[in-house]
């Protein structure tokens, strides 16, 4: 564990009735998180999460999740208990959970200081960048007991990741605009997870700088801003219609050079494992952009 520099522990404590095994972790808010045996009964709050559960080995352990969690298939037998922004929480304490797994800019922090006043035990989630994924898929592992196959899950991951990381070093940076709705037109700032794909990938986020993680933008600001490559996320694996609308402004470096792509959104803007798949797709396209636009190579960064 100490060589992911985890705050992670496990106690091994005996009691009467024999060998208890009490799990403790830190939260990604750094809340400490503390079962007094791995759970059985988890809840996911957050479709990510909800892959995270399965990928780290508890899926069996899942007994409610939130709309939209379908992936891996199986995910889709297991009861529904509201939406990532409205939880049925009658049915939620009906379940009797012994850990649920709320997303704190999905679900919120009021919704998890709500069920720990009712006290259930929560472990909140909120990776910022691609490597505190693989950091999730250990402290749930502790937590669900399933810790050799969430190492090995993380491991796997990490070695995908820092390749990716290596491939993209020096390659030259391109301007990016990442459309998450066009309306209203939304996008992403520079602490979300996708701006740090963007990163990877060699990208800037010509919204970086923006205050709100989920900014509301204008077409103006856009056009201002000049982006090499237009990616949109829409809503599913289709190519949205509106993002051809972008075609009205021929001076447009995306336009120019022909930079306009989608991404599925469950491959770019969930914080599971698959958001790699939609890295790879990521800086495939700013390759071809560069390769249009004629750009060089640059210094590698070094993000290891």
């Amino acid at each position: 564990m100490s060589r992911l520099k985890l705050t992670l522990l496990v106690i091994l404590s005996f009691a009467s009735a024999g060998l208890r095994a009490e799990v403790m972790v830190d939260d990604d808010l750094g809340n400490s998180v503390r079962l007094e045996q791995p759970a059985t009964r988890i809840i996911s709050l957050a479709p990510h999460l909800t892959e995270i559960v399965f990928a780290a080995g508890a899926g069996d352990k899942l007994i409610g999740v939130v709309s939209y969690s379908d992936y891996p298939p199986a995910a889709l037998d297991i009861p529904i208990i509201g939406s990532y922004n409205s939880i049925n929480y009658e049915a939620l304490v009906a379940l009797q959970p012994d850990l649920v797994l709320v997303w704190n800019s999905g679900n919120g922090q009021e919704l998890a200081a709500r069920l720990e006043a009712l006290g259930l035990t929560v472990f909140v989630s909120e990776p910022k960048r691609l490597p505190d994924i693989a950091r999730s898929l250990n402290k749930i592992g502790i937590l669900s007991g399933t810790v050799s196959v969430a190492e090995k899950a993380a491991a796997k991951y990490l070695t995908r990741y820092q390749a990716l990381v290596a491939d993209n070093s020096s390659k030259a940076p391109v301007n990016v605009f990442l459309e998450v709705w066009h309306e209203p037109m939304m996008t992403v700032n520079g602490t979300h997870i996708i701006s740090d794909s963007i990163e990877l990938c060699g990208g800037i986020n010509i919204f970086a700088d923006a205050l709100p993680l989920v900014p509301r933008i204008s077409v103006e600001s856009v056009v201002r801003g000049n982006p090499d490559v237009i990616i949109a996320t829409g809503m599913a694996n289709e190519r949205p219609e509106w993002l051809d609308n972008w075609l009205i402004w021929p001076d447009l470096s995306a336009v120019k050079s022909n930079s306009l792509h989608s991404i599925n959104p469950d491959l770019i803007g969930r914080h599971s494992p698959r958001i790699l798949q939609g890295v790879t797709q990521l800086c495939d396209y700013f390759d071809r952009a560069r390769k249009s636009l004629a750009l060089n190579p640059i210094k590698p960064i070094d993000r290891l």
